[in-house]
């Protein structure tokens, strides 16, 4: 079995920051294994997309509408993946989700709310 916890979010103004976190546990979840973390949103009435990953050997993948304002990195010692969202934007705002996907399995977090707005 594999958990994933989130932390952070919250409401912020426009041009402001935040920072998600996003921790493994479980005993289904061996860090030997390749995996990929990744960080997803979805705002009302729409579908939810990617806004970017990175792999086990820090290789990243950013959605263009938020390349160059949020950054992911993971500290594999810790089992983590944090998601840092600079220059936010209204059309930011959106419930967020990390996602972990290991050979076999895909795990999900619980989604937390990101609120952009004045």
């Amino acid at each position: 079995q594999v958990q994933l916890d989130q932390s952070g979010g919250g409401l912020v103004h426009p041009g402001g920051s935040l920072r998600l976190s996003c921790t493994i546990s479980g005993s289904g979840f061996n860090s030997r294994d390749f995996n990929v973390m990744g960080w997803y949103r979805q705002a009302p009435g729409k579908e939810r997309e990617l806004v970017g990953d990175i792999s086990k050997f820090g290789i990243l993948k950013y959605a263009d509408s938020v390349r160059g304002r949020f950054t992911i990195s993971r500290d594999n010692a810790k089992n983590a993946a944090y998601l840092q969202m600079d220059n936010l934007e209204p059309e930011d705002t959106a419930v967020y989700y990390c996602r972990l996907d290991i050979p076999g399995h895909t795990a999900w977090g619980q989604g937390t709310q990101v609120t952009v707005s004045s």
